[in-house]
């Protein structure tokens, strides 16, 4: 089995890195989205919904059985305890379930596998078990305007989160490599991707070819 890169992908909230993410699968790379994992394992029937109503409540719970996310960001972000419980439910989850989609895409042959964590930074545990950390970077403004086009949320909602987050300099200090994803369109940022994407042993036709040797 050869070796393969494990990528760390972060950015704060607006800054493009879920774009990203997505150009690196589309040349080849394998994803494994932390996000995605935690919405799923709190949506109707997820792993972590019944330890969440026990310490927080079945109010915490909507009507459809899936978490009540605005409800718990709320009070994740005036509650410090509350949402170190909260993490302490669903990042052990998130983290089983990291390693089994790992070893899915080690087994696949992939050469690089893309780890999509908005808190890799904060948590100060995913460093280790990565290889190299991109950092999707753009301005505090920008991230606002966004958000704001994107969402229903306020300037002060989006400035609450971003300040929830580990601060630019904390991030571009843990990079690696940095995609300054400012003053680009769609087509200069997918240069700036191949490049990199060309520099992990990626190519366009590689996911298809895998897939169809798999």
């Amino acid at each position: 089995m050869r070796p393969m890169l494990r990528l760390g992908l972060t950015g704060g909230i607006g800054s493009g890195k879920s774009t990203v993410a997505g150009m690196l699968v589309a040349w080849g790379a394998a994803l494994v989205d932390a996000d995605a994992i935690s919405r799923q394992l709190t949506a109707p029937g997820g792993a972590a919904l019944p330890e969440i109503a026990r310490q927080f409540g079945a109010e915490c719970i909507t009507e459809s059985g899936a978490l009540d996310r605005d409800r718990m960001r709320t009070l994740a972000f005036t509650d410090p305890a509350a949402r170190q419980r909260l993490e302490a439910i669903i990042h052990p989850l998130v983290g089983r379930e990291v390693q089994a989609q790992t070893l899915a895409a080690q087994q696949a042959g992939r050469r690089c596998t893309v780890f999509d964590i908005p808190l890799l930074v904060e948590s100060g545990r995913w460093r280790q078990q990565l290889d190299r950390v991109l950092v999707v970077d753009c301005s505090t403004d920008l991230q606002c305007e966004r958000v704001m086009a994107r969402s229903q949320l306020s300037r002060a909602g989006v400035e609450a989160i971003i300040a929830a987050q580990a601060g630019r300099e904390r991030r571009l200090a843990a990079a690696d490599m940095v995609i300054f994803n400012q003053g680009l369109n769609l087509s200069q940022l997918a240069d700036e991707v191949r490049q990199l994407a060309s520099g992990f042993g990626l190519s366009s036709g590689q996911r298809t070819t895998e897939e169809n040797t798999a």
